[in-house]
């Protein structure tokens, strides 16, 4: 079994930088030949890692913001084989994650994939609606790989769960913040610190809080309790309506003081 490098990478990262940013773009929501030049802008804005959306047809994590980035993006012809595609042609300064369903990286075929990416940034993969429970359908395929197979702990996961989880994750645990979808001005329950201060306290690895971040205070509140953010609709958003250095210029704002 190969050693995974994404989480000594963000460990590291901790040491020396701080607090982990890692914003989510969907790609080829602008255009797939704009891809390149939006992971370069944010990787120079302060992103320790970028999260690769796949456009879906039924994106059931996914609020209003991605869902209609991953429209925009299947409507210019968009697929995981040509984003997977232009990543093999390209580098990156920093790892990349891919966040796609399940049937998304089935159709495509694992052992394919594990093989198309070897030669890329890619080092981890998330997949919303693939249980703990049938992780094997994928794990055995990224054994020999540099691909982490990311775990989202989620707010109803009893403290057993958590454990489970942190414990068969790799990468970095991404700790949900909201019930329900991804999206913007989310109100987060009282309880919202306590529950990310256990996963805190129980995990190996680093611990990342996404879903509805969209602030500098939502950034500088989720680091004061664990390792670092996830920040997609507010980036998807400026990146559509305002463009990459919009995009770039909120990281600065959001990591300058972690």
């Amino acid at each position: 079994m190969q050693t995974k490098t994404l989480t000594p990478y963000l460990q590291q990262y901790l040491k020396d930088k701080g607090k982990l940013f890692i914003p989510y773009i969907m790609a080829g929501a602008n255009g797939l030949e704009r891809l390149p030049q939006e992971i370069e802008e944010l990787a120079k804005s302060g992103a320790c890692a970028i999260e690769l959306g796949i456009p879906f047809s039924d994106p059931v994590a996914d609020g209003p913001v991605i869902q209609q980035a991953g429209l925009d993006a299947l409507c210019q012809g968009v697929t995981l084989k040509k984003i997977i595609r232009l990543l093999q042609t390209m580098s990156s300064d920093i790892p990349l994650i891919l966040m796609g369903y399940a049937n998304s990286f089935f159709h495509y075929g694992l052992e394919q994939l594990t093989d198309d990416l070897r030669t890329t940034a890619v080092k981890g993969l998330i997949i919303p609606d693939l249980p703990y429970e049938h992780q094997e359908l994928v794990a055995p395929f990224l054994a020999s790989s540099d691909l982490s197979l990311i775990q989202l702990v989620t707010l109803t996961s009893s403290r057993e769960r958590i454990a489970q989880l942190t414990t068969a994750g790799e990468g970095f645990v991404y700790a949900v913040t909201v019930n329900g979808t991804t999206g913007l001005g989310k109100t987060y329950s009282t309880s919202l610190n306590k529950h990310l201060a256990a996963i805190k306290e129980i995990s190996p690895i680093p611990v990342l809080a996404g879903f509805g971040i969209s602030s500098t205070e939502d950034v500088h509140r989720f680091t004061s309790v664990c390792d670092g953010v996830i920040v997609g609709s507010k980036i998807v958003s400026l990146l559509s309506s305002e463009g990459t250095q919009a995009a770039g210029q909120f990281i600065k704002q959001a990591t300058e003081s972690l």
